[in-house]
C-alpha cells in the first residue's frame, strides 16, 4: 500500500528512521496532506504556515512524489540555494528517489565568457576591478556552472560583476561566438530537462513579464508551481510588469558601445565620439533633475524648462548613435545589439511620461511615472497601479496546480487582501499554526506612558523605556525601526547607555553582521526594513526583539500615493483596504525573528501606543502568535530571570 505524504512525515515515516532529531509535527502533516490533494485536482491553494511548521519538507515530499514537472520558485537566491543544496537532496534521500532537478538563477548570476574577454576594452579600471578580473578569468578556466555566487571572495555589489555578466539587453544569443559553451545556456537547457527546477521571485516574474529575460519554454511545460515566501511576489511584481529608464542602462550602453567598436570596427571612431556625447548628456540630464535622494512623481517636475532641455538633449544623442550603430550593425553582431539596445531606450524615453503611448496593448494611465536620484544616477520608473489582473492573466494561462505559501498571508484570519493583490479568485485555502509553545516561551510587552509616534521626543522615549528591558536580557536584542532617521538617533541614543556591543546596519554587508551579532552572543542590533524579514537567528543570541512603530509605509511615496488614490476613487478605503494589512503583514514578518526554533525564548516589545488607543490595533495584536501580554516592566525582568 503506498503511503500518504502525511505518514511519510510521520511518526512510522522515513524521515523519523532516517533524519536525526525529526519529530512529527501535525501542522507538517496537514499541510502536506491538502498540497496532496491539490495538486492531483489541479487546484490552487492559499496556505498560512507558522514558523517551525517545515513548511519546505511539507511541500517537497508531494512535488517528488506527484510525478509532474514542478517549479518551485523562492524569496531570494539564498534561500533558493539552501532549498537546491541542501533541503531536497535530504528529503530524495529519505523518500528513497532520485528525481533530475535543477537550480536556475536570472542570466547576471552566471559568468559570461564573451563579456569576459570583451571586459578588457571597458575604459578605465580601477586596480580592485584589474585584480577582480584576473581572479574571474583563473577561476572561468575550471568552474562547471559558471555561477558567480562560487567566487565568494568578491562582493556581490563589486562593480566587476555586470563588465563579466549579460543582461537580456547585451547577450548575443545564438550568434555569440562563445555559445556553445554559454553558461547561461547550459543552465536553461538542465532545467528543462529536470522534473524539479528551482528559481527564485524575480526570475519566475521576468520570464512571464518578459520573455526574452526568463527561460522561454521552461514555464510553459511546468504542471506544479510552489510559490514560497509568497507574501513577498505582488510587490516584486510590481517592478517586473512596469518598465524603467536608468542612467545605469545608457552607462552599459555607452560602455559597450565604445568596446565593440574598438573591437570590431576601429575605423568608426564617430561612434566613440557620439557615445560620449550621449554620456554627457546623460549627466546633464541628471543634473536637470535636481538634488541627490529624491523620489517623487514625474508630473511635478515634467515642465522645468531645465529638464525639458536636457530631455531633448538626451533624446538626439540617443537618435545620433543609433544612426551611427545602424551602420556599424553589418560589421558585428554585437553593435547591432547595441543598435537595438539605444534604439529602444530612445522609444522609452521619447513616450515616457505622456498618454499616448501603450505597453503591452494597455492604456498607460493604468501606470504611475515616478523617478528616483542618487549622487550621479537616476531611474525613471513606469509602475503598474495594480498587478492582480496582469499576474491572473499569466497564472490562468499557464493552468497546472500553484500552492502560495508563507508564515504572513492573513490579516486577522482572512486571506482576501494576499489573493486580491494577485487577482486569485477560485482557490482553496488554509492555516496551519506554528508548532513553538508562544505561551511558554515568550512574552509581548506594551509599555505604557509612551507619546504619539509623530512626536518629536517619540524615539528618545522608546530608548527611555527599552534600556531596562535590554538589561533584563542581557542586550541579545533586535532593535527594528520604520526609518534611518530613528535607527541613527537610537544608536545615538543608546552609545553612552548601555555596554552591550551596538552593530549597525549598513556598518557591514547584512551576512557579515548577523554572524558577528551571534558570534558575540550579546550584542544589540539596530535594523530598518530588511531585518524585519529574511532573518534566521536562532538560539539565546537573540532574546528580545523590539520594534518602535507600527510599519505603516509612507503615504509620500509616489507610488503608495498613486495606489490610495485609485482606492479612493473606486468607492474604497485607502487605509483599511491597502495600508493597514499590509502593515499587519510588515509586523508578523518583524515579530516573526523572534522565536525560530522549539527551544528559543524571549520578550516582543512593541512601542507603538496606537496598539492600545486605535480601533484598528487589535487587528494587529490578532495577528500576531498568542504570546502573553504584560503592560508591567517588572514582568519582563521576571521573564528572563
Amino acid at each position: 500500500m503506498v503511503m500518504q505524504t502525511a505518514d511519510l512525515l510521520g511518526a512510522n515515516g522515513p524521515f523519523s528512521e532516517t533524519l536525526d532529531g525529526f519529530v512529527p509535527r501535525e501542522g507538517q502533516q496537514g499541510l502536506s496532506s491538502a498540497i496532496e490533494s491539490v495538486l492531483k485536482n489541479k487546484q490552487v491553494l492559499i496556505a498560512e504556515a507558522g514558523t517551525g511548521i517545515g513548511k519546505t519538507f511539507a511541500y517537497l515530499v508531494p512535488v517528488l512524489l506527484s510525478g509532474k514537472k514542478a517549479l518551485i520558485s523562492t524569496g531570494t537566491r539564498h534561500l533558493q540555494d539552501q532549498l537546491f543544496h541542501s533541503d531536497l537532496p535530504v528529503v530524495m534521500k529519505s523518500l528513497g528517489i532520485t528525481i533530475p532537478a535543477a537550480l536556475l538563477k536570472g542570466r547576471s548570476n552566471y559568468l559570461c565568457t564573451h563579456r569576459l574577454k570583451m571586459s578588457s576594452q571597458q575604459g578605465y579600471l580601477t586596480r580592485e576591478t584589474m585584480d577582480h578580473l584576473q581572479r574571474i578569468k583563473a577561476w572561468g578556466k575550471s568552474t562547471l556552472s559558471g555561477d558567480i555566487a562560487e567566487m565568494s571572495e568578491i562582493k556581490e555589489d563589486a562593480r566587476v560583476w555586470p563588465l563579466v555578466t549579460s543582461t537580456a539587453d547585451n547577450c548575443l544569443g545564438s550568434e555569440c561566438p562563445d555559445w556553445n559553451d554559454c553558461f547561461v545556456a547550459k543552465a536553461r537547457r538542465g532545467a528543462q530537462e529536470a522534473d524539479v527546477v528551482v528559481v527564485n521571485h524575480h526570475l519566475l516574474l521576468a520570464d512571464m513579464a518578459i520573455k526574452e529575460e526568463g527561460f522561454g519554454e521552461l514555464l510553459p511545460s511546468a504542471e506544479v508551481f510552489i510559490i514560497d515566501e509568497a507574501h513577498q511576489l505582488a510587490d516584486i511584481a510590481t517592478r517586473f510588469f512596469g518598465r524603467t529608464i536608468s542612467s545605469r542602462q545608457i552607462m552599459a550602453l555607452v560602455n559597450d558601445s565604445i568596446a565593440e567598436q574598438v573591437q570590431e570596427a576601429p575605423d568608426m571612431v564617430e561612434i566613440r565620439d557620439a557615445a560620449d556625447e550621449l554620456k554627457k548628456a546623460m549627466q546633464d540630464f541628471r543634473l536637470a533633475l535636481g538634488a541627490d535622494s529624491q523620489r517623487d512623481g514625474w508630473q511635478k517636475i515634467t515642465n522645468k524648462p531645465q529638464l525639458v532641455k536636457a530631455r531633448k538633449e538626451l533624446e538626439a544623442c540617443l537618435d545620433e548613435l543609433a544612426a551611427l550603430l545602424e551602420l556599424g550593425g553589418e560589421r558585428s553582431k554585437g553593435l547591432e545589439q547595441c543598435y537595438i539596445r539605444c534604439t529602444l531606450l530612445k522609444q522609452n524615453l521619447a513616450s515616457y511620461g505622456t498618454n499616448t503611448a501603450a505597453v503591452d496593448g494597455e492604456d498607460t494611465q493604468q501606470y504611475i511615472y515616478w523617478y528616483e536620484t542618487y549622487t550621479s544616477g537616476f531611474v525613471l520608473n513606469m509602475t503598474p497601479l495594480d498587478v492582480a489582473g496582469l499576474f491572473s492573466s499569466h497564472q490562468q494561462s499557464l493552468g497546472g496546480s500553484w500552492v502560495f505559501t508563507s508564515a504572513t498571508l492573513q490579516v486577522g484570519n482572512d486571506f482576501s487582501h494576499f489573493a486580491l493583490s494577485l487577482g486569485l479568485q477560485d482557490y482553496q485555502q488554509g492555516q496551519w499554526d506554528s508548532p513553538f509553545d508562544y505561551q511558554q516561551q515568550s512574552v509581548l510587552f506594551l509599555p505604557q506612558n509612551l507619546p504619539e509616534p509623530s512626536r518629536y521626543d517619540f524615539t528618545a522615549k522608546v530608548i527611555e523605556q527599552a534600556i531596562p528591558v535590554l538589561k533584563a536580557s542581557g542586550g541579545r536584542a533586535f532593535l527594528l525601526f520604520t526609518s534611518y532617521r530613528a535607527l541613527n538617533e537610537a544608536q545615538q541614543l543608546l552609545s553612552s547607555k548601555i555596554d552591550y556591543p551596538i552593530l549597525v546596519q549598513g556598518s557591514l554587508p547584512k551576512h557579515q553582521l548577523l554572524n558577528k551579532f551571534k558570534e558575540l552572543g550579546n550584542a544589540v542590533l539596530l535594523g530598518t526594513s530588511s531585518f524585519w524579514e529574511g532573518v534566521d537567528v536562532r538560539g539565546e543570541a537573540l532574546s528580545c526583539v523590539i520594534i518602535d512603530k507600527l510599519p505603516f509605509a509612507s503615504p509620500g511615496d509616489p507610488v503608495m500615493q498613486a495606489r490610495l488614490d485609485a482606492i479612493r476613487q473606486s468607492g474604497g478605503n485607502p487605509f483599511m483596504d491597502y495600508q493597514l494589512p499590509q502593515a499587519v503583514i510588515a509586523l508578523k514578518q518583524g515579530a516573526g525573528r523572534l522565536i525560530r526554533d522549539v527551544t528559543d525564548y524571549g520578550v516582543l516589545m512593541l512601542c507603538d501606543p496606537r496598539l492600545q488607543s486605535k480601533p484598528y490595533g487589535k487587528l494587529f495584536i490578532k495577528s500576531l502568535p498568542d504570546m502573553p501580554v504584560t503592560e508591567r516592566i517588572e514582568d519582563v525582568c521576571g521573564f528572563f530571570v
